[in-house]
């Protein structure tokens, strides 16, 4: 099992940046992908971004290039999702994820294996 704790959402305005952070616990987080999704009130589950197990390999949804930039840091059993320029469309409650096994580059909610309870990131125009 593994447990995903997420943090840093919150009310912003929109051009602010913001910082998530993911904290695992349970078995062996480095060996992972770890991903990012958010879900608008109404709306299904989308695909944000992912990161492989290294770091050294990072996947986006084409509307997140850019602005969004996710990382980890094994040693902390942690991951990031750094948003820039919020907007409004960006308001939704962002999930971290992660999967035992396969790529980096699947984007199903499905795919993944374990969930964290999901923040609330609130942004006003």
């Amino acid at each position: 099992q593994v447990q995903l704790v997420e943090s840093g959402g919150g009310l912003m305005e929109a051009g602010e940046s913001l910082r998530l952070s993911c904290t695992a616990s349970g078995r062996t987080f480095s060996s992972y992908t770890m991903g990012w999704f958010r879900q608008a009130p109404g709306q299904e589950r989308k695909f944000v971004a992912s990161i492989s197990w290294t770091g050294t390999r990072t996947y986006y949804a084409d509307s997140m290039k850019g602005r969004f930039t996710i990382s980890r840091d094994n040693a902390k059993n942690t991951v990031y999702l750094q948003m820039n320029n919020l907007t409004p469309d960006d308001t939704a409650v962002y999930y971290c994820t992660t999967r035992v096994f396969g790529a980096v580059t699947s984007t199903s909610p499905s795919d993944y294996d374990y969930w964290g309870q999901g923040t609330q990131v609130t942004v006003s125009s």
